[in-house]
């Protein structure tokens, strides 16, 4: 009994000892993480005395006004994230006066003026007084071709620096990130002291994405190794889930959130949890300059029943022999697709063969902007895939083009083409059926839920989600009568009116209003 105490008694110590030394390990341990801790709360803590310093410093010089700055690093691109942030500005600069503007741009080898000429030529934008251009020089942290692997990691700590670098440049009263640049928020919001205000083209992590992974389906952002790799998936999910979740904690610093469409609102909601604080501002669309256009058959609306029968029959005779154009719009990036256009035009052009009517009767043109050398790089692909199929010769790609060109472009389409999954809006979508164009979308995203929808009960569009699915659509449209083409087109163009400058200002102002208020106290 005397031995059995005195070994209860040795553990006893040997216990002792061992959570002597582990405190003696984890105490200081402890001490060190505090001491860090009150480091760098005091250094944030300066950092944040010394640029409200810098603010009250340059509001004294300036006279005092407030100051509203928007985070656009490609604002000299010719999309419709783009549009957004010129009618935004246009918007502000008309309702409060006494503000200055401010845009932080990436774009290097252009002045300010050379870009708002841009906005002038590209969108029919022109700002009502001048604004202050400041040119960031490390756009590349953001560029996609800089991170191979984990690029969605690498583009949100890319646009952390980036948009320090911003901020040191200049320090506004209210930051509006137009871009969805998602992780600058807290940046300008906890060290800059700013108000801060979002509006989200595209969720930059999304449920569809994990949907994907966990299917294990290639798509242009998940690598056929990947998809066939059940181990790779699984960590992609991971790293998906967790980045998922800082991007939530980034969205949720935003003091007013604006999304483009019901697609994106599904998804921020469930990302972002600030409901209180979200609302849908659809994109504005340039509609009006497109409404000025007659549609082709209405200056014969006023005939007789047997008199549109007679038109109808020397129309389809001389059908034949029109030269329908397939127009698409949109930037030249991995998501639109293009290459799924091209094919599906293939596929369309064996179904119509040779002979009047087929071939040399179609035409697809490809307009859309190129941001850097890595769209232009990708341009030259889509040159080389039409000559491997054949249709080169059936095939335009126009750059960059004025608004008037892109305006005539659309007049004279029969189809508008847009292919990409999941596409947040779809600018270029509306502006085809404000030209009078038959749109012919994906079956997913804005398209689906927000514009090719039934108006007043009457068909606007197509919707398709496959090669095969496409070029058949495309041959029915080609097939239809001119009178019901034509029904589709005035369906389409009378509902696009929701989607007009005037009313996304109306409803940008509006979400606005709480924090412009407050600004110009």
């Amino acid at each position: 009994m005397a031995g059995h105490d005195h070994h209860h008694h040795q553990l006893s110590l040997c216990f002792c000892d061992l959570m002597r030394l582990l405190w003696s390990l984890v105490a200081p341990c402890a001490y060190l993480s505090l001491v860090l801790t009150l480091v760098l709360l005091l250094l944030l803590l300066g950092v944040r005395m010394w640029l409200q310093g810098r603010r009250r410093a340059r509001r004294a010089q300036d006279g005092g006004g407030p100051a509203v700055a928007f985070f656009h690093p490609y604002c000299n691109a010719g999309g419709g994230g783009e549009r957004v942030l010129w009618c935004s500005l246009r918007a502000l600069m008309q309702r409060y006066p006494g503000v200055s503007f401010v845009v932080y741009t990436g774009d290097q080898g252009v002045t300010g003026e050379q870009i708002l000429d841009g906005a002038r030529q590209r969108f029919n934008i022109t700002l009502p007084r001048p604004i202050t251009f400041v040119f960031l020089r490390h756009r590349s942290l953001v560029e996609a071709a800089s991170y191979p692997h984990f690029t969605l990691l690498g583009q949100s700590g890319g646009s952390m620096f980036l948009g320090w670098e911003a901020l040191t440049a200049f320090v506004p009263d209210l930051y509006v990130d137009s871009m969805g640049y998602a992780f600058t928020l807290p940046i300008f919001r906890y060290l800059g002291g700013c108000k801060v205000a979002s509006y989200v083209h595209y969720p930059t992590v999304s449920t569809d994405m994990l949907s994907v992974v966990r299917e294990r389906n290639p798509r242009f952002n998940n690598a056929d190794f990947i998809s066939r790799n059940p181990v790779l998936s699984a960590a992609k999910v991971v790293y998906y889930c967790c980045f998922a979740l800082l991007y939530g904690l980034a969205g949720s610093c935003s003091d007013v959130i604006m999304v483009n469409s019901t697609w994106t609102l599904g998804h921020i909601l469930a990302l972002w949890r600030s409901p209180s604080r979200t609302s849908i501002v659809y994109p504005p669309c340039d509609v009006r300059a497109f409404l000025d256009v007659p549609l082709e058959e209405e200056e014969e609306e006023e005939a007789e029943e047997e008199g549109w029968e007679e038109l109808g029959r020397e129309e389809e005779e001389g059908a034949d022999r029109k030269c329908h154009s397939i127009v698409s719009v949109g930037q030249f990036r991995p998501e639109k697709d293009h290459r799924l256009q091209i094919r599906a035009f293939h596929k369309l052009l064996c179904r119509k063969g040779e002979g009047p009517g087929g071939r040399e009767s179609l035409r697809l043109v490809l307009i859309g902007g190129c941001r850097n050398q890595e769209d232009e790089e990708r341009v030259l692909m889509l040159r080389g895939l039409c000559q491997e199929l054949g249709v080169s010769d059936r095939v335009d790609f126009k750059l960059n083009v004025p608004f008037e060109e892109l305006k005539r472009e659309l007049v004279d389409a029969t189809v508008g083409l847009h292919t990409m999954w999941n596409e947040h809006f779809g600018i270029g979508v509306v502006e085809c059926m404000a030209a009078g164009t038959i749109v012919l979308a994906h079956k997913s995203g804005g398209p689906k839920l927000d514009i090719v929808v039934p108006y007043e009960g009457g068909q606007t569009g197509f919707l398709a989600d496959s090669e095969d699915s496409y070029a058949a659509t495309m041959e029915t449209i080609l097939a239809l009568s001119p009178a019901a083409r034509l029904e589709i087109r005035r369906n389409g163009r009378r509902s696009v009116e929701r989607f007009s400058d005037q009313e996304f200002e109306a409803c940008f102002l509006a979400a606005m209003e709480s924090l412009m208020s407050k600004l110009e106290r």
